[in-house]
């Protein structure tokens, strides 16, 4: 026997960092590729939809009271708030996308992969209106339909967008970081 210490006494208590392979990584950008792609092109093919089927301000019933269609062109955020300054939602929806990619070196876990993904393709959803409908480049008004009651009226890319951040929400409090490690309450501890 030997005075060596195991491999697991050598670990830190802080966290338990999974080596992801390169087929491991490859798996997982593929997915947030999958995600991003699936949640971007089903957004744009709905608001294509909306806009080629209803006439801006038509509401359709589709499970009275609960859900409706209500096409309308949103200038603004959520609320219609920031009417005036479109172009900000431009500049910070580039500036999201840009952020993603640059964490994705770092993707280890596959719930990271989703949320990210997701947050990707909502981004690029409405950033696509915003750069390229009416009234003008970078200004344009991103397609809101789904109607909830008393709530806000939002499109496949907000939903998106709310889902992943629910989710990166619920790894955070899980401990669980983008490398896919895991933080315990114990060493978070210590580390104050």
């Amino acid at each position: 026997m030997t005075d060596a210490p195991s491999p697991d006494a050598t670990q830190p208590a802080a966290a338990v960092q999974p080596v992801p392979t390169r087929r491991r990584r490859a798996k997982l950008f593929v997915l947030f590729a999958s995600f991003a792609v699936f949640a971007y092109v089903f957004d744009q093919l709905t608001k294509l939809w909306v806009t080629t089927t209803m006439t801006e301000g038509e509401r359709i019933p589709v499970f009275p009271p609960l859900l409706h269609w209500f096409y309308i062109r949103n200038s603004g955020a959520a609320f219609s708030i920031g009417e005036n300054v479109t172009w900000v939602f431009t500049i910070i929806m580039a500036a999201v996308s840009v952020a993603i990619l640059m964490q994705l070196r770092k993707l280890g876990s596959l719930w990271w992969a989703l949320a990210l993904g997701l947050l990707l393709g909502g981004a690029l959803g409405n950033l696509t209106d915003r750069l390229f409908r009416e009234p003008s480049f970078a200004m344009g008004h991103v397609v809101d339909f789904i109607q909830l009651p008393n709530f806000a009226i939002f499109n496949i890319a907000d939903s998106a967008v709310v889902s992943a951040v629910v989710i990166i929400c619920l790894l955070t409090l899980r401990g669980i970081s983008l490398d896919g490690s895991r933080h315990t309450k114990e060493a978070v501890a210590k580390d104050v």
